[in-house]
């Protein structure tokens, strides 16, 4: 249904600086009609004051006012001629859209344990015995004990992470389960809630 005098934002152009607002936009496009530069650069002037305070914590960059003039000459469609108190050749940059990311092509060997474990299997190959190798030897067996309570369908037995660490470490490692701790693996606990009522 269209009712007469009545103007939508959906079907109005979009904004390219909606944090603006469509009243900023306008005054935009009527800086760039002026006839003369000195008219065009004051009230130029006047619409960078105006978005200022349209997002006061722009200022807390150190440099807001090459900002503003960026915006303000994106918003003209670079169609504003005056004599530009700033350096506005960058400001394309804002509307630059980044690079995508590179996805990792390397795959898991060991899924259920992820890369990171792998790493660690590899370093506790290389490392002298000592302390050292015995906290990551522990801090490695808690993650994969984490690792087959998630992944392995509950699985998390004390042999199997000292079976699976010997052999992925190519029997550098050996853990005695007698003398050895694991850290207790708990999950989906839930804080403590106050069920006390205020009187």
């Amino acid at each position: 249904m269209e009712i007469k005098g009545l103007d939508y934002n959906t079907q109005r152009e979009p904004l390219l600086l909606p944090e603006y607002g469509r009243e900023i936009q306008k005054m935009v496009d009527h800086a760039v009609t002026l006839p003369t530069r000195e008219e065009r650069l004051r009230c130029a002037k006047t619409i960078v004051r105006l978005m200022e305070t349209k997002i006061p914590h722009i200022r807390d960059n150190a440099d807001y006012k090459q900002a503003l003039w960026d915006h303000l000459y994106l918003m003209s469609h670079k169609q504003l001629d005056i004599d530009w108190p700033f350096d506005i050749s960058n400001a394309d940059v804002i509307n630059a859209k980044p690079k995508p990311m590179a996805i990792p092509q390397e795959h898991a060997h060991l899924r259920h344990y992820g890369h990171l474990v792998e790493e660690l299997f590899e370093k506790l190959k290389t490392m002298e015995p000592g302390e050292k190798r015995d906290e990551l030897t522990r801090l490695t067996a808690y993650q994969m004990k984490r690792d087959l309570a998630l992944w392995g369908r509950g699985s998390m037995d004390n042999e199997k992470v000292a079976d699976d660490l010997a052999r992925f470490t190519d029997g550098v490692i050996q853990i005695d389960l007698s003398n050895f701790t694991f850290n207790p693996v708990k999950f989906n606990e839930e804080p403590k809630r106050n069920n006390k009522r205020k009187k």
